[in-house]
């Protein structure tokens, strides 16, 4: 019979060898600020939706803010091509950080409604300027948490 020992000590090698790697790639990524700031900028955007909408009895929601949402898949895939990580899972605090981005906005949004039925649509400046500072630091926690997590993914 043949001794695989030698086969089983080299591909363990190797995979110490791609687990060092891994590491150090994930170790030397930060967050792209300028995708970061635009995924903030679209959160400014739909909170500034609240400004083609019609308040009230009669409320008709703006249609383009879903143009929105395929600009945010197209930014998260640049964002993917840049740092060169695929995420599988992004963690709790991840999950968190982008869950509570979601929440802020929603709330900005719902407050800017309430403004512009006031008719101080001008202070929905301040709003929008509130959610893309909320959600450019919110994404930026979340990609260094997803990192972390990236590089805690227990290897076999």
């Amino acid at each position: 019979m043949e001794n695989n020992l030698g086969a089983a000590e080299d591909a363990a090698a190797r995979l110490r060898d791609l687990t060092a790697d891994r590491d150090t790639l994930a170790a030397g990524v930060t967050p792209p600020r300028a995708l970061v700031a635009a995924i903030g900028a679209l959160a400014a955007c739909w909170v500034a939706a609240a400004l083609d909408a019609r308040p009230g009895a009669d409320y008709q929601s703006p249609s383009w803010p879903w143009l929105l949402a395929g600009l945010l898949f197209v930014i998260l895939h640049l964002i993917r091509r840049d740092t060169g990580l695929k995420f599988r899972r992004l963690g709790a605090r991840a999950n968190g950080a982008i869950a509570l981005a979601a929440l802020v906005c929603l709330f900005l949004f719902s407050v800017s409604l309430g403004l512009v039925s006031l008719g101080l649509g001008w202070a929905v400046m301040i709003t929008s300027l509130a959610a893309f500072t909320a959600v450019y630091g919110l994404a930026g926690v979340a990609f260094r948490a997803a990192v972390a997590q990236l590089r805690a993914v227990p290897h076999a």
